[in-house]
């Protein structure tokens, strides 16, 4: 099998609990609490900047070509069957299926030179969610985490604000999403089930209809409700039977919280707003990465799957795989501006590598670490801004050239971490947060 020619499946429930990562990689709030009491204490406080930040993961390698650096002029061959269009930015032009995007461009910047060697995914997705390499070579369908990512990096630096969770997933975790040696209370909430389901509801944080419905339930009739509520996490305990005694008061007031009440109750959201992002499961879960970050959620990643595009590229791009992403980022970009909230908020979309120059024998491309583009917006991102640039055919980034550690460091100065801190694993052994990282000095001016 060629190198960069790797088609993969996807990871299977036994892969991923062979590798034993299950149980701290995604956690539902009984576990959370559970974990957050027997551990350590993290450093108190907030960020010096107090930026939040919503991930956008487009899991399986999005095309650079066929989004953010089309090639026009290359041969068909590599060019593709899309067109280009303008942008709202003079003599900037996207893929002609991005027409959303391409009207928000003057709000974003495009850095459009990252790029590193590592084509399979478990390799690129770990390097793209932490900022550091795989010490060993790793399968494409392996789920990794022998670094910190992003989102439990966050949590590690901040803590539970307002009685929620530092770092949130939708609807599911990136395989390197999880905290590694920061410990399984820096593994997200995951948030899983489609907002745009009329029964859509954030399990373990919804009160019971008893409570819910009463104008005056004593804390003891709520605890009482609570400990009735099925365990998520109880059954794959030791010891089912632990009681929920030392972790409700801070159960209850998550679910009693009208801040968190608020941000998850994706209902009370205007219609027009729902439908600007697109009444569909990525443009709703899109909408309430928005809600939770407004009420202090720091770290919210969207996962949305489906990019590993070896077959068929092109029919899939024309049909609502593509228009959804399109609408949802175009109305999440829009929506922040609108709201002031562009400042406080670090908005990033990217996967793990981009894809082949030649398009293959089956109308898809395949994995290529060599160049990859990537949106950013907010928290002092330059607005119109375009950042490097990949060669005449986007084989390799050729301008101002970036690394993963470069994006890693860069995206924890925004949000006020130092990135080359000393962490330390339980056996006290030192690991520089990101190593040699330089920053991508275009989204700082």
């Amino acid at each position: 099998m060629s190198r960069f020619n790797t088609k993969c499946n996807g990871v299977s429930r036994r892969d991923f609990l062979q590798l034993g990562l299950g149980g701290s990689i995604g956690a539902g709030l009984g576990n959370l609490l559970r974990m957050k009491a027997n551990a350590a204490s993290a450093p108190e406080g907030s960020s010096k900047k107090d930026i939040n930040c919503i991930l956008v993961w487009l899991d399986g390698g999005p095309s650079h070509y066929e989004t953010f650096d089309p090639k026009p002029d290359a041969p068909s061959g590599i060019r593709g069957e899309f067109g280009t269009i303008p942008t709202s930015v003079p003599g900037l032009h996207f893929s002609e299926v991005v027409p959303h995007m391409a009207k928000v461009a003057n709000k974003v910047s495009i850095i459009r030179s990252i790029a590193h060697t590592d084509p399979n995914h478990g390799g690129g997705n770990h390097y793209m969610m932490t900022g550091a390499p795989t010490p060993v070579p790793v399968s494409c369908g392996a789920v990794v985490t022998f670094h910190p990512s992003f989102g439990s990096m966050v949590s590690y630096d901040r803590g539970i604000r307002g009685g929620l969770p530092a770092y949130m997933s939708l609807p599911r975790v990136s395989r390197s999403g999880g905290p590694n040696f920061l410990g399984g209370e820096h593994a997200p909430f995951v948030v899983d089930g489609n907002p745009n389901d009329i029964k859509f509801r954030v399990r373990d944080v919804v009160l019971p209809k008893e409570i819910a419905e009463s104008r005056a339930a004593s804390r003891r009739d709520l605890r009482r409700a609570l400990d009735r509520l099925p365990r998520f996490t109880d059954a794959a305990a030791k010891d089912p039977a632990v009681t929920f005694d030392q972790y409700y008061e801070q159960g209850v007031d998550l679910v009693t919280s009208p801040r968190a009440q608020e941000a998850f109750d994706i209902f009370n959201e205007p219609e027009s707003t729902r439908d600007k992002f697109g009444r569909n499961d990525l443009g709703q879960r899109l909408l309430m990465a928005r809600r939770l970050v407004e009420v202090g959620v720091s770290f919210v990643t969207v996962y949305y799957g489906g990019w590993d595009n070896h077959t068929k590229l092109f029919e899939r791009f024309k049909g609502s795989f593509m228009s959804k992403l399109d609408q949802g980022i175009g109305a999440l970009v829009n929506d922040l501006d609108e709201r002031g909230m562009m400042d406080n908020t670090l908005l990033v979309v990217l996967g793990e590598f981009g894809r082949t120059p030649k398009i293959n024998k089956d109308a898809g491309r395949d994995h290529w670490p060599h160049a990859m583009s990537v949106l950013m917006a907010g928290a002092g991102v330059p607005r119109g801004g375009v950042v490097g640039a990949t060669d005449s055919k986007g084989y390799y980034a050729s301008e101002n050239v970036y690394r993963p550690e470069d994006f890693a460091a860069s995206l924890y100065t925004k949000l006020g971490i130092d990135p080359h801190q000393i962490l330390h694993k339980s056996s006290g052994r030192p690991v520089q947060l990101v190593n040699n990282g330089r920053l991508i000095k275009e989204i700082f001016t």
